[in-house]
């Protein structure tokens, strides 16, 4: 995918979570709205993976790791979901990580525990597809 479609893709997604925010307001455990947002990607079109689990090589050794990341949508962008009063810094850590083991080039960190959903959503970008067309 070229940079534009991916952050058309991300937009698109943001437009999803909005829409979950608006239907069922903040208040409730992450699990609902990941429920939520998987579904409303789906009616969407979406191709979405949820509760993914994340290898993690070492050394050159596959590691059995509970890693998972919440949604994975059309194979591109690394969604990490939360329902918590502040975002800290060791959730944006764990969303890059996350894209960086399975080379994903964009990921989205969205907290679901706010009054307006779009002041706590926050882009990341993998340094690595920096350089996409």
């Amino acid at each position: 995918m070229t940079k534009k479609e991916v952050n058309q893709l991300a937009y698109e997604i943001v437009g999803c979570a909005i829409e979950v925010h608006k239907q069922i307001g903040p208040g409730l455990l992450e699990s609902v709205y990941e429920t939520c947002l998987f579904y409303e990607l789906q009616i969407r079109g979406f191709k979405v993976i949820r509760q993914l689990t994340v290898p993690v090589v070492y050394k050159e050794i596959r590691l059995e790791a509970d890693l998972r990341l919440d949604l994975l949508v059309n194979d591109c962008v690394v969604v990490e979901l939360k329902a918590v009063e502040n975002l800290i810094p060791l959730y944006e850590a764990q969303l890059l990580t996350y894209m960086k083991l399975l080379q994903k080039p964009k990921g989205l960190l969205i907290n679901f525990h706010t009054e307006n959903i779009t002041k706590s959503i926050k882009p990341l970008v993998n340094e690595h597809f920096a350089a996409l067309p």
